[in-house]
């Protein structure tokens, strides 16, 4: 199978784990990302972590500990706000090594996603990186409650639209874990699997949060 660096047929599948890197990052070279003004909304980071793990290729996604001020026991990506004097890849990888103690380079980074703003008073920057065989997460448990091993297979899912309460967008949803995973972390997820694994330049900031997420 073939890699077009015009953004021809991509099949990430049918990539042979040496080159995933490679067609990860060229994708990501190759899209037009979308920044967003923060307009008095905060500027926060997270990384979309693809590593290697149980003999294939996936991301950690992170249970966020019941004690959290916010968005407690929610599905995450790691991230937070970015720092004074940071941007959002090394905000990212800061909390990669708080969240799941896993510190990697800053060659690391592969590139960013369309930033997304969120009904909690964000603006989120979604950070690809490659931690390759990294050592498995320990997690910090003043953050997070539990982490979750999901393949790159189970991220290459259809997504649904739903309606939501209050707004005249819909929301996404993705099914993982038994359940479904909800915006803006679906949001996120969604297009990293349109542009990084399958080269197709597709928006996500005009979706909408479940209205538990608003706050």
């Amino acid at each position: 199978m073939r890699v077009y660096a015009d953004g021809g047929e991509y099949r990430w599948s049918d990539v042979p784990a040496g080159q995933l890197r490679a067609a990860i990052s060229g994708a990501l070279d190759g899209f037009a990302r979308r920044a967003a003004e923060l307009d008095g909304r905060k500027a926060a980071a997270v990384l979309i972590a693809v590593a290697e793990y149980a003999g294939g290729q996936g991301i950690w996604l992170t249970e966020r500990s019941p004690g959290l001020r916010a968005h407690a026991g929610q599905l995450a990506l790691p991230g937070g706000k970015v720092d004074p004097g940071e941007d959002a890849e090394t905000a990212a990888l800061r909390e990669l090594h708080e969240e799941l103690g896993i510190a990697v380079p800053r060659d690391a980074v592969l590139g960013l996603l369309d930033d997304y703003p969120t009904r909690s008073g964000y603006v989120m920057t979604p950070v690809v990186a490659w931690l390759g065989d990294a050592p498995a997460p320990t997690p910090n448990p003043a953050e997070v409650a539990a982490v979750h091993w999901i393949p790159l297979s189970e991220l290459d899912v259809e997504p649904r639209f739903v309606p939501v309460p209050g707004s005249d967008r819909p929301a996404i949803q993705l099914p993982l874990l038994g359940g479904h995973l909800h915006a803006p972390t679906a949001a996120i997820l969604h297009q990293f699997r349109e542009v990084a694994l399958h080269r197709r330049p597709t928006r996500v900031d005009q979706m909408d949060q479940p209205r538990f997420a608003w706050e």
